[in-house]
């Protein structure tokens, strides 16, 4: 069965990890049927390991089974939506539920209002096209969040209803410098897919699906991210900078 195979393979390394947890990874992260053959198995593993720059060899080396550890984002690194998945206007309003992080939120915004024509303005009382929720667990929109560590947060593609919300985990432990997992840098990762913007194998990326925070800098987008952005909704323009 897929479960011996999987087995085998991490007695033969001397690693022990949960098949379950690798199933699960690859099914979610890598759109993997869980009914395909370990041959398949072993193509997404080294579609897994091509993506985060690691030796496609299909095997579980301690590497691969360390950047899959890896606290990240829990919206899929292979699925592209393309370029018309986007905010059809650009003045987007936002509402957020915990309003002691709203200047956390804003500079977050700001970073990619900087490189593009669009305008973030905070609602409070009215409906608002992007909301911002804090959740544990499961949480009713069929992506449950799996406690500290692991899956940070995930976001919606612009759209309609849920279309464009944004979700954090509640019971990570989240900071505003280096202990911690830094709330700035997370938010200006999944306020890209809020956006349309999908993952990016490039490290130095803001949209790396991997927590990849240095506190000796100060998150910024990367000319990927820049280029990306810029591909669904344009330049700023000198008429529309907001100094």
């Amino acid at each position: 069965s897929i479960l011996s195979v999987f087995c085998k393979l991490c007695f033969l390394i001397n690693i022990s990890i949960p098949v379950i947890f690798l199933q699960e990874y690859l099914r979610h992260f890598y759109d993997d049927d869980s009914t395909t053959g370990s041959c398949d198995k072993k193509t997404k593993v080294q579609e897994m390991q091509r993506y985060f720059g690691l030796l496609p060899s299909g095997e579980l080396t301690e590497e691969t089974l360390a950047v899959m550890k890896k606290p990240r984002c829990g919206l899929s690194d292979v699925e592209q939506v393309g370029e018309t998945v986007r905010w059809k206007k650009k003045r987007i309003s936002y509402r957020l539920e915990t309003k002691k992080l709203i200047s956390v939120v804003n500079i977050a915004w700001k970073l990619w209002s900087n490189v593009t024509p669009l305008k973030f303005r905070n609602r409070i009382m009215t409906v608002a096209d992007i909301d911002i929720f804090f959740y544990s667990g499961d949480h009713n929109d069929s992506s449950p969040f799996d406690g500290r560590g692991g899956v940070l947060a995930h976001a919606f593609m612009p759209g309609l209803q849920i279309g464009g919300d944004v979700h954090f985990d509640s019971d990570e432990d989240w900071s505003f410098n280096s202990t911690g997992i830094n709330l700035f840098a997370v938010a200006i990762h999944e306020f890209g897919h809020a956006l349309g913007l999908s993952h990016s194998s490039d490290p130095g990326a803001i949209m790396y699906p991997a927590y990849n925070f240095d506190p000796n800098y100060e998150p910024q987008l990367s000319f990927d991210d820049v280029k990306n952005i810029q591909k669904l909704y344009g330049e700023l323009l000198l008429d529309t900078f907001d100094a």
